[in-house]
């Protein structure tokens, strides 16, 4: 777990990133944002059943992790194929795009499921802006695939671009909150409802 600014000693210095999820985590304005979301997180979550199916229980595994995988690398490789392009690219990354837009439901679903039983509020605080992010960056992406389609590919280019600053931003809370919080990381082997 990563060790909060007042108890850590004096020679250990956290990489500039991290001093930003931390600045994030001591922000109180974003209460303002949490405790409204805390109801609709929690109606996502449903029962126990559905709990159940959305934190992974039944995989042993935490499921949100492992479905970011499928937004964040389809969309990755469009911009790899906007930056590069090559011979069929454009239709191969308007293709990739909308099926990262896809996959970022189910994605989502299973991170505001996961949001939802985060015990302190500082978690909370940071997954609200990892999510508030990687919402910004799937509505770039849509609009960046809409652009595409309708021929403006230059517009679809650059809305990937502005939606992979998103990306990047989200991914890095959301592997804060993962790896150096832990949140999330005992929910399957939990089995509590």
């Amino acid at each position: 777990m990563t060790t909060s600014p007042a108890h850590r000693s004096p020679d250990t210095r956290p990489a500039s990133l991290v001093v930003l999820a931390e600045a994030v985590e001591a922000q109180p304005g974003l209460d303002g944002l949490v405790e409204p979301l805390r109801r609709p997180a929690t109606a996502i979550a449903g029962g126990p059943a559905r709990r159940r199916v959305l934190l992974g229980h039944w995989l042993g595994h935490a499921l949100h992790p492992l479905l970011t995988d499928l937004p964040i690398g389809l969309w990755t490789s469009a911009w790899v194929l906007d930056v590069l392009p090559v011979p069929g690219a454009r239709r191969a990354s308007q293709r990739l795009v909308g099926l990262g837009v896809l996959c970022a439901v189910p994605t989502a679903l299973t991170g505001w499921a996961e949001w939802s039983q985060a015990a302190e509020q500082r978690d909370r605080r940071v997954g609200v802006v990892h999510g508030l992010a990687n919402g910004v960056a799937a509505g770039l992406f849509a609009g960046s695939w809409l652009a595409r389609r309708r021929g403006r590919p230059a517009t679809g280019i650059a809305l990937g671009q502005l939606a992979m600053a998103a990306t990047s931003a989200g991914g890095f809370l959301g592997a804060h909150l993962a790896i150096g919080r832990k949140v999330g990381t005992d929910a399957a082997d939990s089995g509590s409802p």
